[in-house]
C-alpha cells in the first residue's frame, strides 16, 4: 500500500512539473506570450498542416528564469530539451549527433513582439569534423558540406562566443582573393576547406580551446547565447525605443535545418503578402539562389524579386502564393514569410505579423475591410497614431527635385525600401550619428549595411542609405518600423566606412557633406533638396479611415463611462491665426480649444503699440494705445469667427507676462552702452549727435521700464488673470473685440459660438473678478450691436490649487480647460525651459520618470488632479463642458486618459489633429478598466 501511494505521489509531481518546452504541434498562434511570436507561428502552421520542419520551442518563462537565476536553466528545462530533440529525431528519421545521418537543427530567438536583428540565431548547429563528412556523403555536395561547416563556426563564434565580426570576415575575404572568387558561390571546396581550418585556428587563438564537436554542447551554448541575447545592448535600445517590457523575455526555437544552398534548385527568401511599403495587394519579397536564410536579410547578396521566382521555378512559386494567401486570410492580417527551397521542395519557417510604412497600413487596413476580411473597428486599432503622422512627414518639392535631377545632382539610385524623403549630414558610423541626433542635426546614416548593433545610430538619424542589402535588409526592416525614409542595396555608391566617404558616378561624398534621400524612388542626391507636406486632401484612404474612427468614437464612447458626454471625444485645435483654423478645419478639427491673444501682439506692424501701451504712465494713454489695438484684435477674431463658421472658439485673454514684449533687458543695457560710447566719439569730432541723444532716450526709458517690470520667476508672476485684474483695460479691450468680432459674424447670418478663457486662475476670487467685470463689457457691446449672441466665459486649469478647488471655481466658470503645460510645471515645481535643457533626459534614461512628462501626460500626478477638477465641477455644475489645450492633446497616451476620465474634448495643434481623431477612436475602443 505505501508503495502505491508513493508511486502515486511521484506520478502526481511529475504530472504537476512546470512544462518548459512544446513541440511545434503542441502551441498554436494564442500562445504568442509563451511561445513568442515565431514560436506561435511555427505550431499555427504546423497545426495548418504547411509543411514546417520539425522541431520545438522553449518558452519565455524559461528565458526569465533564467535570468532570475544568475544564468542557469530551471530545473527540467534541460531535460524536456533532451526529451523534445528525441521526438524530432522520430519525425525526421535523423539522430543529432549520427555521423552517418546526422539531424542539423537552427535555434533561434522569437520575442512576443517583433524584434528584427535585435537577438540571435545560429544556423547548421549539430555539424562537427564527422557529421560534416555525413552530411557530404548524404547530398553527394562536398562543397555545400563545407560551406555549411564554415557558416556554422562562424556564427557559432561570433554569436554564441562573442568572438567579432570583423575577424571573421578578413579570413573569408583574404580566402576570396587568394582564389578570384567576386562571390562567395564562387569559391570552390578547397577555398572552403581553407576557410573552415582558418576558423578554427582563429576559435582556440580567442578563447584558448578548441571548437567543440559535441553536438549537445554546442546546443546548449546557442540556447544561452539566446537568451542572454534578450539583455543584450541592441535589443535593450531597440525595446526603449519601441516601449516593449524587458519582463517578457524571448522563446528559442529550435527547428530541423533545411537548406537553400544546396544548388540551382535551392534557394531562401522572405515574402510579404502585400508590398509592406505601399500596402499593394501583391506578394512583395527577395528570393536568392543557392543561398542560406541570413543571406538575404543581411544583405550580403543582392536578391532577385519574388516575382522572378514565377519564371525560375514555376511550381515552388505557385505553392508559396497560394499558402501565403492562406496565411494571410488564417490570421486575417498582412503576413511575413520565410521559407526556404531545398532541392525543388519548399519548406515555411516563418509567420508573423509584417511591419509596414504608415502608407501601406492606413491601405492595408482600408484593404482588408473592402475585402470584408475585418471590421472597420480593427481597421481604426491596427495603425498607430503615429503613423499618421508620418504620413504626414516631408517630401520632396517636385521642382526642386527635377532641378536637382537636370543639373546632374541625383548620384545614384538603389531600392526604394522605406518611404519619405530626408536631407541631412553624411554620417558613416552609428555612434557619431546619435551624438550628433541628440544635438539636433539632421543625418543620414551611411552604410556598406547595417547590422543589429546600428540599431542606435539608425534611430538618431534622419534616413539611412546602404551599398547592400534589399528591401527585406535589416536596414530596410528596421527604417519602415521607424517611420525613416531608407534607400538599400544602392550599389552605384562605394562605401568606405574607414575613411568616411562615399563615391558615386565620380563624385566623393564626405563625412559632414549633405545628401538627400528619396526612401519611395529610391534615389541619392547630392546637397539639400526642398521639402514639401503632403496632400491631406487628396489621401482618399486616410481620410476614408479617419471618417471610421469619427463614427467610431461617436457610436462607443459612452461604454463603460458614467460621465462620458453625449458627443464623446471631440478633436479640436489650437489655433492663433485664420490660416491656422483653416488647417485644422482642414484635418477635421471640431472646434478651436485655444486661440492665444498674445500670439497676435508680437506681429511687426503692431509690437510698437503693445509696447507703447505697456509703457505709458498712466490710464489715460494707455487706453489711447488700446483704442489703437482694439479694431487689430477684433479684425484678428473675425478672420479665426470666419474660418471656423459655426463650430465652437476659445479664447485665451492674454496670458504672459508683459516684458515678454519688450526688448530684453540685456539687449537694452548693451545698446544703451553702446550708444554712449558712439555719442562721445561724434562729440569729439565735432558730428551731429542728436539722432543718437533721441534714442539714448529712447532706449533707456524702455530700460527702465524693462527694469521695473523684472520678476524673479516671471512665469510665477505678473500673468493671466492677475494682469487681467492690475491692468483690466486689457482684457476689455480684448473681449471687447472678441464680441463685436462675433456680433459682426452674426450679422452676416454666421452662427458664431465665441468661448472667452480667463487664464491661470488659482482662487475663485480671481475668476469672479474678471467674470464680473468682463461679463458687463461683453453684454455692453451686445445691446450696442443689437444682435442675440451666445457666448461663454470659462478658465483654464493649470494651477493645481485651481484643480483642488474645481467646486468653487466651477459656480463661475461655464467650462474648464487644462493648460496642461502650466500644470506640469507647477504640478512637479519644473521650469521646462531649465528641466528639458538641463536634467529631464536624465530622468528618462535613468528611470527616475518613465517618461517626459511634457510630451506624455504623468497620468498619476497631473492626471489626479485633472481626475478632481472633473468630478468636483460636475458636482456643481453635471453638464459642465470640460477639455484639454496643452500639448498633451496630440499625444495618443494623454488622449487615453483624456477618454478614461470624460473630457468633452481634447485641443492640439492643427498638424496633429488627425492623429488625435484615430487615438481617440481606439480609446474609444478601449475597454474601461475598473481599477482606473
Amino acid at each position: 500500500m505505501a508503495v502505491k501511494k508513493a508511486a502515486a505521489k511521484k506520478t502526481a509531481k511529475k504530472t504537476l512539473q512546470k512544462k518548459w518546452v512544446y513541440l511545434f504541434e503542441e502551441g498554436n498562434k494564442d500562445m504568442r506570450d509563451l511561445l513568442g511570436g515565431k514560436g506561435a507561428g511555427l505550431a499555427e502552421m504546423t497545426n495548418a498542416k504547411l509543411p514546417v520542419p520539425p522541431g520545438f520551442t522553449i518558452t519565455t518563462e524559461a528565458c526569465n528564469t533564467y535570468v532570475a537565476l544568475g544564468k542557469k536553466f530551471p530545473k527540467g528545462m534541460w531535460e524536456q530539451t533532451l526529451k523534445s530533440m528525441k521526438e524530432v529525431e522520430k519525425q525526421t528519421g535523423k539522430k543529432f549527433g549520427d555521423p552517418k545521418n546526422p539531424l542539423l537543427v537552427s535555434v533561434r530567438s522569437g520575442a512576443k513582439f517583433s524584434m528584427p536583428g535585435m537577438m540571435d540565431t545560429v544556423l547548421n548547429l549539430g555539424l562537427n569534423a564527422e557529421t560534416m563528412v555525413g552530411i557530404e556523403k548524404l547530398t553527394n555536395n562536398p562543397r555545400f558540406a563545407q560551406d555549411a561547416y564554415r557558416r556554422f563556426i562562424q556564427m557559432f563564434g561570433r554569436i554564441v562566443m562573442g568572438i567579432e565580426a570583423k575577424k571573421w570576415d578578413a579570413i573569408f575575404d583574404g580566402v576570396k582573393e587568394k582564389y578570384h572568387a567576386k562571390q562567395d558561390t564562387d569559391l570552390g571546396v578547397d577555398g572552403l576547406k581553407e576557410v573552415v581550418a582558418q576558423y578554427k585556428e582563429l576559435y582556440k587563438k580567442e578563447l584558448g580551446e578548441e571548437f567543440p564537436e559535441d553536438p549537445y554542447k554546442q546546443l546548449e551554448l546557442a540556447i544561452q547565447a539566446v537568451f542572454g541575447s534578450w539583455m543584450g545592448k541592441r535589443a535593450v535600445d531597440y525595446r526603449r525605443i519601441n516601449k516593449i517590457p524587458d519582463n517578457l523575455g524571448t522563446a528559442v526555437n529550435v527547428c530541423t535545418m533545411v537548406f537553400g544552398n544546396q544548388g540551382d534548385d535551392s534557394g531562401t527568401g522572405v515574402a510579404f503578402t502585400r508590398d509592406p511599403g505601399t500596402g499593394e495587394n501583391e506578394l512583395f519579397g527577395e528570393y536568392l539562389v543557392n543561398a542560406q536564410g541570413e543571406d538575404v536579410v543581411a544583405g550580403i547578396r543582392t536578391p532577385m524579386k519574388i516575382a522572378e521566382l514565377k519564371d525560375k521555378n514555376s511550381k515552388v512559386y505557385n505553392e508559396f502564393r497560394k499558402l501565403a494567401r492562406q496565411m494571410e486570410k488564417h490570421y486575417r492580417e498582412m503576413q511575413d514569410l520565410e521559407f526556404t527551397v531545398e532541392r525543388g521542395k519548399l519548406w515555411m519557417l516563418q509567420t508573423r505579423t509584417g511591419k509596414r510604412t504608415a502608407r501601406a497600413a492606413v491601405n492595408v487596413a482600408v484593404q482588408m475591410v473592402n475585402e470584408k476580411l475585418i471590421t472597420k473597428e480593427e481597421a481604426v486599432q491596427r495603425v498607430d497614431p503615429q503613423q499618421v503622422v508620418q504620413l504626414l512627414m516631408p517630401q520632396f518639392d517636385y521642382k526642386a527635385k527635377e532641378e536637382a535631377t537636370k543639373v546632374g545632382k541625383q548620384l545614384a539610385k538603389g531600392l526604394n525600401a522605406s518611404p519619405g524623403a530626408a536631407t541631412g549630414l553624411a554620417i558613416f558610423d552609428p555612434d557619431t550619428a546619435e551624438k550628433l541626433g541628440k544635438e539636433g542635426k539632421s543625418v543620414i546614416l551611411v552604410r556598406y549595411e547595417t547590422s543589429p548593433e546600428d540599431v542606435h545610430g539608425m534611430y538618431a538619424s534622419k534616413g539611412i542609405l546602404t551599398q547592400h542589402g534589399g528591401a527585406t535588409s535589416h536596414a530596410a526592416v528596421v527604417a519602415r518600423g521607424a517611420g525613416l525614409p531608407c534607400v538599400a542595396g544602392c550599389e552605384g555608391i562605394r562605401v568606405d566606412e574607414g575613411a568616411k566617404m562615399f563615391s558615386a558616378d565620380g563624385k566623393t561624398i564626405k563625412e559632414g557633406d549633405s545628401i538627400s534621400i528619396d526612401g519611395g524612388t529610391g534615389e541619392v542626391f547630392a546637397g539639400e533638396i526642398k521639402t514639401v507636406l503632403p496632400d491631406f486632401e487628396q489621401d482618399e484612404n486616410l481620410k476614408t479611415l479617419l471618417g471610421w474612427a469619427d463614427e467610431i468614437r461617436l457610436k462607443k464612447s459612452r461604454k463603460g463611462m458614467e460621465n462620458a458626454p453625449e458627443l464623446g471625444l471631440q478633436v479640436w485645435a489650437n489655433a492663433d491665426y485664420p490660416r491656422d483654423a483653416r488647417m485644422a478645419r482642414k484635418f477635421g478639427a471640431q472646434g478651436i480649444g485655444l486661440c492665444r491673444t498674445e500670439h497676435m501682439f508680437f506681429e511687426t506692424e503692431r509690437l510698437p503699440i503693445v509696447q507703447k501701451m505697456i509703457l505709458a504712465k498712466n490710464d489715460a494713454e494707455r487706453q489711447k494705445y488700446l483704442d489703437e489695438l482694439l479694431p487689430i484684435q477684433r479684425g484678428d477674431f473675425i478672420g479665426i469667427f470666419e474660418a471656423m463658421e459655426d463650430l465652437p472658439t476659445v479664447i485665451r485673454l492674454i496670458d504672459p507676462p508683459l516684458h515678454e514684449f519688450l526688448p530684453s533687458y540685456e539687449e537694452l543695457l548693451v545698446k544703451s552702452t553702446e550708444l554712449r560710447v558712439r555719442i562721445e566719439y561724434m562729440h569729439k569730432d565735432g558730428v551731429d549727435n542728436s539722432t543718437e541723444k533721441a534714442q539714448l532716450k529712447e532706449t533707456e526709458e524702455m530700460l527702465k521700464a524693462v527694469a521695473g517690470m523684472k520678476e524673479a520667476n516671471p512665469m510665477l508672476g505678473l500673468r493671466g488673470c492677475r494682469l487681467g485684474i492690475t491692468m483690466p483695460q486689457i482684457t476689455i479691450m480684448q473681449t471687447r473685440a472678441i464680441i463685436e468680432a462675433a456680433c459682426t459674424l452674426k450679422k452676416r447670418g454666421v452662427n458664431v459660438h465665441p468661448e472667452i478663457m480667463i487664464p491661470l486662475v488659482g482662487h475663485v476670487n480671481e475668476l469672479k473678478n474678471q467674470r464680473d467685470l468682463l461679463e458687463a463689457e461683453a453684454k455692453k457691446v451686445i445691446e450696442e450691436q443689437a444682435v442675440d449672441l451666445e457666448y461663454k466665459f470659462g478658465t483654464m486649469i493649470e494651477i493645481p490649487r485651481g484643480a483642488l478647488t474645481a467646486n468653487e471655481i466651477a459656480e463661475y466658470a461655464q467650462f474648464f480647460s487644462f493648460g496642461t503645460n502650466d500644470l506640469t510645471q507647477t504640478t512637479f515645481g519644473y521650469s521646462r525651459d531649465d528641466a528639458e535643457g538641463k536634467f529631464l533626459l536624465k530622468y528618462v534614461e535613468e528611470k527616475i520618470l518613465p517618461e517626459n512628462p511634457f510630451q506624455s501626460l504623468d497620468q498619476t500626478g497631473v492626471g489626479r488632479l485633472m481626475e478632481i477638477a472633473v468630478k468636483e465641477g460636475r458636482a456643481v455644475k453635471p453638464n459642465l463642458k470640460v477639455g484639454i489645450c496643452g500639448e498633451h492633446g496630440g499625444d495618443p497616451s494623454s488622449i487615453e486618459f483624456c477618454h478614461r476620465t470624460g473630457l468633452n474634448y481634447v485641443s492640439c495643434s492643427p498638424f496633429r489633429v488627425p492623429v488625435a481623431r484615430l487615438a481617440a477612436a481606439q480609446a474609444a475602443l478601449t475597454p474601461i478598466s475598473k481599477d482606473k
